[in-house]
């Protein structure tokens, strides 16, 4: 495919995954990911290629198009995923940047692999770009990419988004590769990130690693300026308020309390499963209610959706196995032939069903350790048009500092966050559709397309800079 695309995202995967229809052939389908929406209009309506893997190990399909966009797929063999995807992405820079929830593990032939896998990426970026072209890369499977990219193509302008937190210099500097890491970011124009917080920690291990000048969020290196700046992304806040408010999941969302044996309060939480998530925690907090006989089952009932992830990994098999043991626990104690307690499932579910289930939730239990930004809770905002429901919501996820009339707590309190689901299961309507339509009119202002526009006018304000300062 010749090097003619002005805009180029690189991404760990591609928009689309393979399906297999029941007659055995394969298609691609656009992948459900907020990121595909986001970024489609843009690629797509620029000509524009996306470069990722298409999530099966050995030979990459051919170059093919799709929505619109070039698609360019990179080759990952069996060995590959394990060390730089299993291994170094998520066990050791997933657990690093999300607090050192769990212990991270540093190996140096998983490192070894992520080099060689950026560098392939970088290369497939480097062959698909136009002169001049933007290109996009993202997330913390591909920080060296900028660095790499850079080096192919100095033509480039070149932005990086950090779709997870970036940790403190006390903590980063853990990482045996903290200035090959820096380094590899430093090849952009512009880092984005979900908070300020992580701007600043950015722009501070830069000055202290690598003795560079900074003005506030730009660091001056190599004769060219990098800016690290916060935009929180969100998710197409309209198209989600028109599902929930559609008339099939109105009714999916009445048939699903009658299906739960018509409880008197319904408590919900959404969640890949994964130890950042802080399900433990709401699991431990409403067990003490019903111990302390302030909620009582089936009147008040917990439904958790844990989407299955990262089913490899130890540290999963483990946590999956205690959560269940948690869930039958409760429900051996305080369930009852007229119902369980806490109705648990660990499957994946569609937009529809997940839609129906925030508009029948009196309240949505967010309470992870560390995130990023955490569009499930968005997502809820999103989906009570009717003013509804509350939510409750973790201080420590990204969301937090926009969603403020949310009742906020802190996972490591577990006395507080009973407190905090206790007000919001007892809110008066008319304080509920206070703060509901306050999150409301704040998420319609700071949509999925606010998000993708204002880092692409900020690159592009940066690549003009530039421009100006070597012309």
């Amino acid at each position: 495919m010749p090097a003619d695309s002005p805009v180029v995202v690189v991404a760990n995967r591609l928009p689309v995954d393979q399906v297999t229809d029941p007659d055995g052939t394969t298609r691609w389908q656009r992948s459900p990911g907020g990121l595909v929406t986001a970024l489609e209009p843009f690629v797509a309506g620029r000509g524009g290629a996306w470069v990722g893997w298409s999530g099966s190990a050995g030979e990459a399909p051919e170059p093919f198009e799709s929505g619109g966009m070039h698609l360019m797929p990179v080759p990952l063999s069996e060995e590959e995923v394990d060390g730089y995807y299993e291994g170094m992405s998520n066990a050791s820079l997933w657990p690093l940047y999300h607090d050192v929830v769990e212990k991270p593990e540093y190996h140096r032939r998983w490192w070894d692999i992520y080099v060689q896998v950026n560098k392939r990426f970088a290369a497939r970026a480097a062959e698909v770009a136009a002169q001049d072209a933007i290109v996009w890369v993202h997330d913390y499977q591909l920080q060296l990419v900028p660095a790499l990219l850079r080096q192919l193509r100095p033509d480039l302008t070149i932005g990086f988004f950090l779709h997870i937190p970036f940790p403190p210099y006390e903590l980063f500097t853990q990482l045996p590769w903290r200035q090959a890491v820096i380094e590899g970011l430093l090849g952009a124009d512009l880092v984005g990130f979900q908070r300020p917080a992580a701007a600043a920690n950015f722009v501070q291990l830069a000055r202290r690693l690598h003795d560079l000048n900074t003005r506030g969020n730009v660091i001056e290196y190599e004769k060219r300026t990098v800016a690290a700046k916060a935009f929180p992304i969100s998710i197409d806040v309209a198209s989600f308020d028109r599902l929930a408010s559609s008339e099939e999941v109105i009714a999916r969302a009445k048939e699903i309390r009658t299906e739960l044996g018509s409880p008197d309060k319904m408590v919900l939480g959404v969640d890949r499963l994964d130890y950042t998530k802080g399900i433990g925690v709401r699991l431990n907090a409403f067990q003490e209610l019903l111990e302390d006989g302030v909620v009582s089952a089936p009147e008040t009932v917990l439904v958790q959706v844990a989407t299955p992830s990262r089913e490899r990994v130890e540290h999963y098999v483990h946590m999956r196995e205690t959560i269940e043991q948690q869930v039958g626990h409760i429900n051996g104690v305080y369930g009852s032939i007229a119902g369980p307690a806490v109705h648990y499932f660990n499957q994946s579910m569609p937009r529809e069903e997940l839609a129906a289930l925030y508009r029948a939730a009196d309240v949505m239990l967010v309470t992870p350790y560390r995130d990023g930004m955490n569009l499930v809770a968005k997502e809820y905002v999103a989906a009570r048009g009717d003013l509804g429901g509350a939510l409750v919501l973790s201080e420590f996820a990204g969301a937090a500092a926009e969603l403020k009339q949310a009742y906020l707590v802190n996972p490591h309190d577990i006395a507080g966050v009973k407190a905090q689901l206790v007000r919001a299961l007892r809110q008066e309507p008319a304080d509920g559709a206070k703060r509901m339509r306050a999150m409301r009119r704040y998420l319609a202002k700071n949509d999925l397309e606010h998000w993708a526009s204002s880092f692409f006018d900020a690159l592009r304000a940066q690549a003009e800079g530039r421009a100006g300062t070597s012309a």
